[in-house]
């Protein structure tokens, strides 16, 4: 795939929430679907990533970027990585090129930051910027059960004109495998984002579908 015909970049923040395949998992995706794809893993998704799953993303932006290249069998240039303080990044400002964003696992604190205007890292900055140029923002919460605090953190976020999609798989396509489950609601972000995809027909596209 040549550099010059990547679709639109969409932003990719992986945060310490546990379900840290469902952001993997939609980086690849992205990649498949021909966008080129910015990425900030928070310092907790580290080490989320590595307790949940056998990949090693290195902590530096350039070499995280390569491993994902590796992985996903994406184009040179076609993933991007920006360090937690990298105000440099194009996300961080309003003037930089517009972009989706999709935090995905999205931990409670990230919510609460993104929630209140924090800003204190490139995540959180990058999401107040999404927030107030108005542009595509999702959030991913996996997190059970949910306290008043984190539900009146999502209603006011989506008050704001975010999009709140808790990674709450559904069963109706008769999922056979963990991947199956993380396809779901993989699928269901990059219905959001607007991007086709074949991870999973649609309701109504399979006829053993429940009638």
């Amino acid at each position: 795939m040549a550099e010059q015909t990547l679709r639109q970049p969409v932003t990719v923040a992986i945060t310490g929430a546990s379900g840290a395949q469902y952001g993997l998992r939609l980086v690849e995706a992205l990649v498949l679907a021909g966008h080129e794809v910015w990425v900030m893993v928070s310092k907790a998704a580290h080490l989320v990533i590595e307790t949940e799953t056998d990949v090693t993303l290195p902590a530096r932006p350039e070499r995280m970027a390569q491993a994902l290249v590796e992985r996903s069998g994406a184009a040179e240039g076609q993933i991007r990585c920006f360090g937690r303080e990298d105000w440099m990044a194009p996300v961080a400002s309003g003037s930089g090129a517009p972009s989706a964003m999709v935090i995905c696992p999205c931990s409670t604190g990230t919510l609460s930051a993104v929630a209140t205007g924090a800003s204190n890292n490139l995540i959180e900055r990058a999401a107040d910027v999404a927030l107030k140029e108005r542009r595509q923002l999702i959030l991913v919460p996996r997190e059970t059960p949910l306290s008043a605090i984190h539900l009146e953190h999502m209603l006011n976020l989506t008050r704001m004109g975010a999009v709140i999609l808790p990674a709450a798989p559904g069963f109706y396509h008769r999922p056979a495998t963990v991947d199956d489950l993380v396809d779901f609601i993989v699928a269901r972000i990059l219905n959001q984002l607007g991007i086709e995809h074949h991870l999973l027909p649609r309701w109504g596209e399979q006829a053993s579908y429940p009638r």
